[in-house]
């Protein structure tokens, strides 16, 4: 608990982009809480992972990015997705399994995507997006763009054999790739001093002589600052940074599980740093922002979820036949 203590640093950065993070936050927030409730009160297929206190990752790294960089997500990646500017309206239609979501109503809460957006995917399958990200790395050297390729994923995917693979693929090459370890602390109901030989993730980093760093992950602008400094080592040249960024997922690991395997106290615990109250009140007490400020935002992304909601319900419902649509000619006579 002692590391999560970065004090706020404002230094240079400007206002607007202050509050821009602040927006993406209680967006991603705002996103996942009514997705709880639609979850409990409407017939929604499939199933959802809440990153609720982990928005300061998602956020903070992605601010720090360029509008056409790459992202792959994670099963948890709602927050990813609408910091890198998907759709509100075609997300939640999405989560409705409707025609009008951004995957056509076809992949659910585990597999946005959005390729207009930089946002490659968010993967089911444990460490699936980091290869994924590594190759857009590939592509972005190979083709001189200036472009950087982000992977998140979680503290358990460390242990999986495609971390070092990517890794090693990335410093070998010096290939323009951030890789993000949003350690939530646990790998589903595992801790890490239970699956890790090596607590501190980011030490990993030194197996292949990149930088690795250790920040708060309740901190966005901490965040911000540590992705900026990879980013621009990245568009360098000089190869990739492994980030570890230390938060907590306040909900369980999927939708209403709960997680009796954790701390009560421990929870609690948690939720005073929760990085939106952190990050409000930092801004309040360095005079960068006015309470009415913060509650027009707060209100303003409301009403944007409200009317992501009833454009979903009201978006054409996904038919049996629309698998057909997306299913070129020469596909279908392999």
């Amino acid at each position: 608990m002692d590391r999560i203590s970065e004090p706020f640093d404002f230094t240079g950065l400007e206002t607007e982009l202050l509050l821009e993070m602040y927006r993406r936050m209680l967006q991603a927030r705002e996103f996942e809480e009514q997705l709880y409730y639609l979850f409990l009160t409407r017939s929604m297929p499939g199933t959802m992972h809440q990153a609720t206190g982990q928005e300061a990752v998602a956020v903070g790294v992605i601010s720090a990015l360029n509008q056409d960089d790459y992202v792959t997500s994670t099963h948890r990646g709602h927050a990813h997705s609408i910091a890198k500017g998907v759709d509100l309206k075609a997300m939640m239609a999405e989560m409705f399994a409707k025609r009008a979501g951004v995957c056509k109503g076809m992949g659910g809460s585990m597999h946005l995507c959005d390729f207009s957006k930089g946002m490659l995917g968010a993967f089911g399958i444990v460490g699936a997006g980091i290869p994924i990200a590594t190759g857009a790395a590939i592509s972005a050297y190979v083709r001189d763009s200036g472009q950087v390729a982000v992977s998140f994923f979680g503290d358990g995917a460390v242990n999986a054999g495609v971390f070092h693979e990517a890794l090693n693929m990335a410093a070998l090459w010096k290939l323009p790739a951030i890789f993000v370890c949003e350690n939530n602390q646990f790998a589903l109901s595992m801790t890490i001093e239970e699956s890790s030989a090596v607590e501190n993730l980011a030490s990993r980093a030194c197996a292949y002589d990149i930088p690795g760093q250790q920040v708060d992950g309740n901190n966005v602008v901490a965040v911000y600052r540590a992705a900026k400094i990879a980013a621009e080592r990245a568009r360098a040249g000089e190869g990739p940074t492994l980030l570890e960024c230390l938060t907590y997922r306040i909900r369980g690991h999927a939708r209403f599980e709960a997680a009796h395997y954790r701390d009560t106290k421990e929870v609690e615990t948690w939720k005073q740093l929760d990085p939106i109250r952190r990050f409000g009140e930092a801004l309040l007490n360095h005079n960068l922002a006015s309470q009415a400020q913060l509650e027009h935002i707060q209100t303003t992304v409301e009403g944007e979820i409200e009317a992501a909601i009833e454009f979903a319900e009201a978006s054409p419902e996904v038919a049996a036949e629309d698998y057909l649509l997306y299913i070129t000619d020469e596909a279908s006579h392999a």
